[in-house]
């Protein structure tokens, strides 16, 4: 895909997405979006997983989060989170080189409050 193809105003393919620095509410970097998972039969997207923690990529967790949490700011150029960085660190979250059960992604649900569809 080229760039030309991969964004509009209004819609960014995946690619775009992955490697998309995060920012918390103070506007400084928290981290990046690993993958966005997006459910099969709907092709909403319900998460966005967040490389958060240790340095220059070593020793990083990644921590579903709902995909509504996140809002693209312009200023910033990347997705920003009214989650605080005390919230993420007491969240649900797997290590770099675990897979996450998302059967389970129930309890990201409810750490964050979202309501069940």
């Amino acid at each position: 895909m080229t760039p030309a193809t991969s964004e509009t105003v209004s819609l960014i393919g995946s690619d775009k997405v992955q490697g998309t620095a995060v920012y918390g509410a103070d506007g400084e970097k928290i981290g990046n979006i690993e993958r966005v998972m997006i459910e099969k039969v709907s092709g909403k997207v319900s998460y966005a997983v967040l490389s958060f923690g240790g340095f220059l990529g070593i020793g990083d967790d990644h921590y579903p989060l709902p995909w509504p949490s996140l809002k693209y700011n312009v200023d910033l150029g990347g997705y920003q989170t009214m989650i605080t960085t005390d919230q993420l660190e007491r969240a649900p979250k797997y290590g770099r080189d675990d897979e996450y059960d998302w059967r389970g992604a129930r309890k990201v649900d409810d750490y964050y409050g979202v309501a069940l569809s």
